[in-house]
């Protein structure tokens, strides 16, 4: 992983699309701090099409695709996008499955989160469970104290023992069933709502994360980034982001908009004081 300063200005400029997963990579310690919600404002407003790419629920995107400087959200690991119109008032949902299968694969689901509650101590259901319509999250240190590694392994064992798939956040397992992860369903916006193939997103597409469910994206995009505090999972990574920030969480999406609207001003006319730059202190 290269620092992000090694980024080339010219590859900086091709990027259009912003691709972001949200816990700890937005978010520092839970929080959505003024200046990574600054940062995802100014790209928007510089142009960029800006796109969370989450494992969180479908109750949390649907309000993210409405009230966020963001374009889409990608959600539940790739089980759906939402996107809003605000112009006709209109929320656009596309899903991987179907309302049957959705229906049966959570019968498959309970199932699993009771043997998982059931034998690993200490594990508990995500508090936004509650908010999900496609995957199964069970938390091992958002609100719970953190478990070891090997109890976060034996939670992944159990899905895949059932034939789910299943992937470790920074704070939860997710798990699922469904030929689906973040690359698939990300790859569907591109296409059928923004109009950008595949060998196009190869050079317009950043893509930044922080831990192992992001791994997809990072192997897929050449542009890929992790927040410095990637450093905990990189053990778990067969495929690490090209780039790191100097700084952890919130602050190291801010320090990747920055780079990115510098190199966007340096196409473009010298900033006003109320451009994007401007908004970012730079």
């Amino acid at each position: 992983m290269k620092p992000l300063s090694q980024l080339p200005l010219e590859q900086a400029r091709s990027v259009r699309v912003v691709l972001t997963d949200i816990d700890d990579t937005i978010t520092t310690e839970g929080t959505l701090t003024a200046s990574a919600y600054g940062a995802l404002e100014a790209l928007q407003r510089a142009g960029f099409l800006v796109v969370p790419v989450t494992g969180r629920p479908a109750g949390w995107c649907d309000h993210i695709a409405r009230m966020w400087p963001v374009d889409a959200v990608v959600g539940e690991n790739g089980a759906f996008y939402f996107r809003y119109d605000r112009e006709k008032k209109k929320m656009h949902q596309h899903f991987w499955a179907s309302s049957q299968e959705l229906k049966q694969n959570r019968t498959r689901l309970d199932a699993i989160e009771k043997e998982v509650l059931a034998t690993v101590p200490g594990a508990a259901l995500a508090s936004d469970q509650a908010y999900r319509v496609a995957d199964l999250a069970i938390d091992f240190c958002e609100d719970v104290p953190a478990l070891p590694e090997s109890e976060i392994d034996r939670i992944v064992a159990i899905f895949e023992r059932a034939g789910a798939q299943a992937k470790v956040s920074s704070i939860h397992v997710n798990g699922w069933f469904g030929a689906y992860d973040k690359l698939s369903m990300a790859k569907t916006l591109l296409a059928d709502v923004f109009g950008i193939d595949w060998a196009e997103a190869q050079k317009a597409v950043i893509y930044a994360g922080d831990s192992p469910n992001d791994e997809p994206m990072f192997a897929a995009f050449p542009l890929s980034v992790g927040v410095a505090n990637i450093h905990a999972f990189a053990h778990r990574l067969k495929n690490k982001p090209a780039y790191i920030t100097q700084s952890h969480s919130g602050g190291g999406f801010a320090e990747l908009a920055t780079l990115l609207l510098r190199a966007k001003c340096k196409t473009s006319l010298a900033p006003t004081t109320s451009s994007p730059a401007r908004i970012m202190g730079i």
